[in-house]
């Protein structure tokens, strides 16, 4: 499918079902909420005060980097991944165990774009324009770890600079907030029905199943919110996509980020270039900044799950949600932003996409190594 074709027709939709889309979208949210607030509870449950002992495997930020990409790259989506983390958080996982897996995310999440880009491969040219376009995201991503990372293990500069902007919202992360919790208002029924239908198990299952559930309810609301969104605001991404790409990086990156908030996932946006790149429409240089806002817009998501989060730890899960925007907005200003690491994304994606062209074995080998086997390989040799 081209990046013109589309499966939604708002035009020929009526007014009173696009209300009805609206309310589900709402509801959704609503669902997200509850089940972000069911793992964190569960957790609590599951592991008592022993959540750090739990992770310990994953207390190697390599390990933590590691778990965060690959469970984005199988499930194909890093909202999905980044709010079952900020759940996670709630329930006890210490933040610099998430703070890795947040970062392997961004990483795990740049596979949609390079699958997309096979799309061309039956056209030498073609396919290594679409290549180079979208394997941009990938090595800005791992360059963005390969900065942040070492920084982040030596003097926890995200975890610092997050602490110190939830403390100076006045959250209450460590004490909690004693006055009325609008969110936990409307997600508490909810939570108080399962618990009671679990409350019959023995030992560490209601935990568990709440966690089982709000994974699954997870995967349900935000796959259903990107359907949702993009039949409503595909039109209007478009529209955002067609003027401002080509107008200079400030435009590009800001249009990527609303883009991205429009359609509730950054692999739609950055998947939706690819094409244009490889028809020769644009070029890889122009779709740059672009792709980098999408960065930035998928953070939404992780903010918008921390708002379902009450209790002691509603601070901490503030504070992994502040983590990825601050990761994502402190990596696009430094790499995009000094001319000396500008455009090594893009040199290494072109000279990668012309190897590619001429071998596509190179191309299997490559997204198969960087997303499946090295991860995975750095995970049994941990065992």
């Amino acid at each position: 499918m081209s990046v013109t074709e589309t499966p939604f027709t708002l035009e020929s939709e009526s007014p009173q079902r696009n209300w009805m889309r609206w309310l589900l979208l709402a509801a959704l949210v609503y669902v997200m909420l509850v089940a972000v607030s069911m793992i964190g509870s569960g957790f609590k449950v599951a592991t008592g005060d022993h959540a750090k002992e739990l992770f310990s495997f994953a207390s190697n930020p390599i390990m933590g980097l590691i778990i965060g990409m690959v469970a984005t790259a199988l499930i194909q989506s890093s909202s999905t991944v980044t709010s079952i983390i900020v759940g996670m958080v709630a329930g006890g996982l210490p933040i610099t165990i998430a703070i890795p897996m947040m970062m392997g995310a961004n990483i795990g999440t740049s596979i949609t774009n390079t699958l997309v880009s096979l799309g061309h491969v039956a056209r030498k040219d073609e396919f290594q324009r679409a290549f180079n376009a979208a394997t941009i995201h990938d090595f800005f991503n791992v360059m963005s770890v390969l900065i942040f990372l070492p920084l982040e293990m030596a003097f926890g500069v995200l975890e610092y600079l997050s602490g110190a902007i939830v403390a100076l919202l006045d959250t209450g992360s460590t004490s909690g907030m004693d006055g009325f919790n609008p969110i936990k208002a409307i997600t508490q029924p909810a939570l108080d029905v399962v618990s009671g239908m679990l409350s019959a198990l023995p030992s560490v299952y209601p935990g568990v199943f709440k966690i089982l559930i709000g994974i699954g309810l997870i995967v349900l609301s935000i796959t259903y919110m990107g359907r949702i969104m993009k039949s409503l605001m595909v039109g209007k991404a478009k529209e955002i996509l067609h003027r401002s790409i080509g107008k200079g990086p400030l435009s590009g990156i800001t249009s990527g980020a609303l883009m991205t908030v429009l359609v509730q996932s950054s692999s739609t946006t950055t998947s939706l270039v690819v094409p244009l790149v490889g028809s020769g429409i644009l070029k890889a240089k122009d779709i740059y900044p672009f792709t980098l806002g999408a960065n930035v817009g998928t953070c939404i998501t992780a903010l918008i799950a921390a708002l379902g989060v009450v209790g002691v730890n509603a601070g901490f899960a503030l504070q992994i949600a502040i983590v990825h925007l601050l990761y994502n907005v402190i990596g696009v200003t430094l790499i995009y932003g000094l001319p000396m690491l500008r455009n090594i994304p893009l040199d290494l994606s072109y000279k990668l996409s012309v190897m590619v062209a001429d071998t596509k074995l190179y191309g299997v080998a490559y997204i198969g190594g960087l997303f499946f086997c090295m991860p995975l390989g750095i995970i049994f040799a941990s065992v």
